[in-house]
């Protein structure tokens, strides 16, 4: 796949390829019946042709049931029984991969985990007559077992279906996309190298991109639910109803996306190259971009500067489990949404997008919406990549330079222009920098909140007033575009590279410069300094010269 963002187009000559792909896809699945009182009330007197049965303790014989069934069928067909407490979630995928099946051509079931977990329980009331009173969700929280079913699917590897053992036994599927592409991408006849879920060689990268846009097109919404009805029914709901129940009462799962993650992989020819373009845009966009979460897992401490393949061909038992290499992640957190660059193994460097939550995405999450929802993730990947080498590499023409200070119009309103010399202006335009990778745009209040962060001393007081003023003096220079029918901002790639580079001028040029210009501090010099430090020792040597010629007094 060629490169079509400016990030990557930025770096071409440095990679061997890039390819998109769909990762962890987490689906919801539901009985609409059962979600509501009246509903489940139907659905039940279609189960047993009455309701004279419905109560708690019905209810609750329905989870010992499951519970009973699924540990005899387990027994039988030797399959492990894992019993998790609350503190052991995060350790459950590593759980399964000590009992993933060795054995390449496993298909079905090897593995359960049973866990407690909140779940819809519903709490029926009678009254002194036996009637019905209500039915309603239980007010307080209630913990409920849940039975995670871990199978290998022939087209999909690992999946897992969570199940809760209470009626209307909600579920949920977790995947991910790269196992698909890699087991369609056998069929096809394309080797490959693979470390974890990302693909690290191909023998034809152009065939291993296409299999991989599959998961974005419509297609994908029909392989997604033959996955799930395959073995929600015989696997997992079977325990609770078997078919002539499920049957009779017209119980039927519906699907809807939670949460999905997109990604980018950028393969680099050398690691050495990947280290460094890795390790300067961190230093060149950390600060402005506001990113807070910076984090190394250490592995080895170098890449290697050619590959170690050798002779080895490009083969899918090449897994590689555990981080080799520096693993280098920073992220962004809007809420429910994040977007994170992190290195993976030698070559490859990896942006993704995720949502933790699709309604915060205000569109459809039906799983027929599932493409819909993957374009507007790489949407929002793209747009990041954007922002990120604007302000990777900021430029500013001299004629915008000329112009700054200039008055201009905003419609037939007449602003001022922008003057970097106040801190208040300062302090705007990096908050704007700072907001500039927020998926949809940003509003006002966000740049309230962001200039009081940045500038809590002198900025305590930022009203809206004054943010919507600084921000038509941005956008009468078409630093900032308005998003339609909304009261949202964002920023024109031309925009954002002037402001970053305004940004690195101020901050890192003339002040450091003229700070250090006057006599040289006293003392020994450090022991080990940085490329940057080395500069501008040099600069401020030269700038003391110079102002000694001018007779400057420094």
């Amino acid at each position: 796949m060629a490169a079509t963002d400016q990030f990557s187009a930025h770096y071409a000559e440095l990679l061997d390829g890039v390819y998109d792909c769909v990762d962890r896809i987490i689906l919801n699945g539901y009985f609409r019946l059962g979600c509501s009182p009246g509903g489940f009330r139907s659905w039940w007197r279609q189960l047993y042709g009455n309701d004279d049965n419905l109560s708690n303790s019905s209810l609750q014989r329905f989870s010992g049931r499951f519970s009973r069934r699924v540990r005899a069928y387990a027994d039988k067909h030797g399959i492990p029984v894992v019993y998790c407490k609350g503190k052991d979630d995060k350790r459950k995928h590593l759980i399964a991969d000590d009992h993933r099946p060795d054995d390449p051509g496993f298909v079905g079931v090897f593995l359960v985990i049973i866990g407690r977990a909140p779940g819809l329980v519903w709490d029926v009331q009678r009254s002194e007559g036996g009637q019905i009173r209500t039915i309603e969700r239980k007010k307080n929280q209630t913990w409920v077992n849940h039975y995670s079913f871990h199978i290998m699917d022939p087209n999909w590897g690992h999946v897992t279906f969570k199940i809760c053992g209470q009626p209307p036994f909600a579920a949920q599927i977790m995947l991910n996309g790269h196992e698909y592409v890699a087991r369609q991408a056998l069929k096809a006849g394309v080797t490959f190298s693979k470390e974890g879920n990302c693909f690290t060689s191909a023998s034809s990268g152009a065939e291993l991109a296409t299999i991989a846009e599959t998961l974005r097109s419509q297609n994908a919404v029909g392989q997604l639910t033959r996955l799930c009805d395959r073995w929600i029914y015989s696997s997992c709901l079977f325990f609770a109803l078997p078919p002539e129940e499920r049957k009779r009462s017209g119980f039927r799962y519906d699907y809807s996306v939670y949460q999905l993650e997109y990604s980018r992989n950028l393969l680099f020819h050398r690691g050495t190259d990947l280290e460094r373009v890795v390790q300067a845009v961190i230093d060149r966009t950390r600060s402005s971009l506001d990113i807070r979460t910076v984090k190394t897992l250490f592995g080895y401490k170098k890449r290697p500067k050619f590959r170690r393949n050798g002779n080895r061909g490009n083969r899918f038992e090449v897994v590689l489990e555990g981080p080799k290499y520096d693993l280098t992640v920073f992220k962004l957190n809007f809420g429910k949404l994040t977007l994170k660059v992190y290195t993976k193994g030698e070559r490859v460097l990896r942006i993704e997008a995720i949502v933790h939550n699709i309604e915060v995405l205000r569109c459809r999450r039906s799983l027929p919406s599932f493409p819909n929802i993957a374009t507007l993730l790489r949407q929002m990947l793209e747009r990041f990549l954007e922002v990120l080498a604007c302000v990777d590499v900021s430029s500013i023409s001299s004629d915008t330079w000329d112009q700054l200070r200039e008055p201009s119009r905003v419609g037939t309103t007449r602003v001022p222009g922008v003057d970097i010399s106040k801190p208040r202006m300062r302090v705007f335009i990096e908050a704007v920098i700072a907001l500039a990778a927020k998926p949809g745009g940003f509003t006002i209040k966000d740049l309230m909140a962001k200039v009081r962060d940045i500038g809590a001393s002198t900025h305590g007081t930022y009203s809206p007033s004054k943010a919507a003023y600084d921000l038509r003096k941005l956008r009468g220079k078409n630093f900032l575009h308005k998003v339609p029918k909304s009261h949202r901002y964002i920023c024109s790639a031309s925009g954002l590279q002037a402001m970053a580079a305004l940004f690195v001028i101020n901050d890192k040029v003339i002040r450091p410069v003229l700070a250090g210009a006057g006599k040289p501090r006293p003392g020994r010099p450090p022991m080990a300094c940085s490329p940057v430090d080395l500069h501008y020792r040099k600069l401020q040597q030269e700038m003391r010269n110079l102002f000694s010629t001018l007779g400057i007094a420094a």
